[in-house]
């Protein structure tokens, strides 16, 4: 058996896990991992910040459905990658970070660029690793993917001393997983199984309500067939967007605090939540003490620790959600046989009349300002909703969601837990590099463009033809919208600028193609342009109307029943 050093194990450990590139920068700790990095086919994306890298993970994740790698080096390295992690973590995306540690014998003696990384990412990482021994380094890095992508995925982090990446050790290959404590369910029980189709064939008013474990779980095809069987009316979270094509007659579209009117207003009437891989967040059912009052719930999730945490369900199961779909709609065939599938008359009788009373809409003044919806309505138009969407948080995210079409899954790219700004450019920036063949658009808000615009450089130098999107309303846009609500408009910190910085000038400063448009009369061509660039990133700037407001709109903490169409319902 081949002995060779920690880190070229490290090396091999990734290429045997299917690696084939990983965002990073490199630092003193871990530039022996660096080194043998050299000679590996793994491709290596070097980022201007460790929470670039990480958010590029993310991206790449989402995209792919595979693992996403960062690197860092430690103390700062370790530290700038939190809030990746946090994200990731919240957002149940499989990210592996490799980071690297003061030797061993430095541990605790405040050595330069020490700091606590196991203790700082324990409560944001799904489990991590601190490797003291290089051969403990091959296994470590088996079971971060093993658990990064399994049960409920999440980020795991393996940290590794400076010794044990320079020490030897022999290396045999692949590891046996050994986690005698860990074992996800996947198949739900199947006398659960039998009174979830009890209680669905029961209601008169069902929605089924699909979360972002639908598409972690890869359930898409499995839910769609679920919902046509029964006739279900579908809800989809912001984190499941595309899980079910927006065109299809049985989508209510997103529920929530920026949700549209019908699918808010279908779960707060119903009489039956059946929750497939969501968690009843709070942007979704706002204070829950009067969240759909009326509703029997079944809730399916790989994590039993969601079940029964913000509301009781009547029948709970835990597994993955594609394997339990696939049992609820054996169990429903076996009920049903060559009977068609319910009407519930009345019930999509009301949905569609509230669909018709209350579409979502904005009015685009042939005289300006630009509304960031005609912008996402265009940019729809013209790539035909083939294409790879990625957003920041805020305003521009909530419209993105609202007014783009999206048909299929892993499609939607955001940060919808952590609600982290900066997210967009580094996270589409993972995306393309994971799916080089696909069109991956980025729509920022100038606000969370000036927290991570330095990544671009990267992907022009990388050649990652990434496109950015930014609405520049000169403004915390979001922020500013409550201020203007429930602050008696009293705009404090929140206004930035049109012009500082010049955001084409920066691109090009950047080696991006950069394009602006200031009138409405200007989007379709700067879309077309920017469309038409393929050999290098480009950034389009839309300055956009201030003043604008997303609606509908759920106040915080408040209850379902008062959705707030517009300014005059407040």
């Amino acid at each position: 058996m081949t002995t060779i050093t920690g880190a070229e194990i490290l090396m091999r450990s990734l290429e045997l896990e299917g690696v084939d590139v990983v965002f990073g920068l490199p630092g003193g700790a871990i530039l022996k991992a660096y080194d043998s990095l050299y000679d590996s086919s793994i491709r290596h994306v070097l980022v201007r910040h460790e929470q670039g890298g990480g958010h590029m993970a993310s991206g790449y994740a989402h995209a792919t459905g595979r693992v996403g790698v960062t690197f860092a080096t430690s103390g700062p390295g370790a530290t700038n990658l939190v809030t990746p992690l946090a994200d990731a973590y919240m957002d149940s995306i499989p990210v592996v970070a490799i980071t690297a540690q003061v030797a061993s014998t430095s541990i605790g003696l405040d050595a330069f660029q020490e700091a606590h990384t196991w203790g700082i990412s324990m409560p944001c990482t799904k489990h991590n690793y601190l490797v003291t021994e290089p051969d403990e380094i091959a296994a470590a890095v088996h079971e971060a993917f093993h658990l990064a992508s399994t049960g409920r995925p999440g980020p795991v982090l393996v940290d590794i001393t400076k010794d044990a990446l320079t020490g030897t050790a022999a290396f045999g290959g692949r590891k046996i997983i050994d986690l005698p404590g860990y074992k996800p369910s996947v198949k739900g029980h199947p006398k659960q199984v039998k009174a979830a189709v009890d209680l669905i064939l029961e209601s008169s008013r069902p929605v089924l309500y699909a979360g972002g474990g639908t598409i972690r779980a890869g359930a898409s095809e499995e839910l769609v067939k679920f919902a046509e069987r029964l006739n279900l009316p579908v809800v989809t979270t912001l984190m499941a967007r595309g899980t079910i094509p927006d065109s299809h007659p049985n989508t209510l579209g997103m529920p929530g605090m920026h949700g549209v009117y019908t699918a808010s207003t279908a779960m707060q009437k119903s009489d039956l939540l059946i929750n497939i891989g969501a968690r009843f967040d709070d942007r979704v059912t706002g204070d829950p003490d009067f969240f759909a009052p009326d509703a029997a719930v079944i809730h399916v999730d790989v994590d039993p620790a969601e079940i029964g945490k913000i509301r009781e369900a009547q029948v709970p199961i835990v597994g993955d959600a594609k394997v339990v779909l696939g049992q609820l709609l054996t169990q429903v065939n076996k009920r049903l046989g060559d009977q068609p599938a319910p009407e519930w008359t009345e019930w999509w009788s009301t949905l569609r009349g509230w669909q018709e009373a209350h579409p979502l809409g904005y009015v685009q003044d042939p005289d300006g300002p630009i509304q960031q919806q005609h912008v996402i309505s265009e940019l729809h138009r013209l790539t035909s909703g083939d294409a790879i969407v990625v957003a920041g948080v805020g305003q521009h995210q909530m419209w993105a969601s609202q007014f783009w079409g999206f048909e299929r899954p892993n499609t939607w790219i955001n940060s919808g837990g952590l609600g982290t700004m900066g997210y967009a450019v580094p996270a589409a920036i993972g995306a393309q590099a994971g799916c080089p063949d696909d069109t991956v658009i980025a729509i920022d808000g100038d606000g969370c463009f000036q927290m991570t615009f330095q990544e671009l450089i990267t992907a022009a130098l990388e050649g990652i033809p990434v496109k950015v999107v930014v609405m520049n309303n000169a403004n915390l846009g979001m922020v500013r919208q409550w201020q203007r609500l429930f602050y008696s408009e009293r705009y404090s910190a929140s206004e930035l600028s049109f012009t500082n910085p010049d955001i084409v000038m920066l691109a090009e400063a950047m080696g991006c193609v950069g394009l602006r448009a200031d009138h409405p009369d200007d989007v379709t061509a700067t879309l077309e342009k920017g469309l038409a660039v393929e050999d290098r990133p480009v950034v389009m700037e839309f300055r956009c109307d201030p003043d604008a407001m997303v609606f509908p709109m759920i106040p915080a903490g408040g209850s379902n029943d008062n959705i707030v169409l517009g300014p005059e319902d407040l």
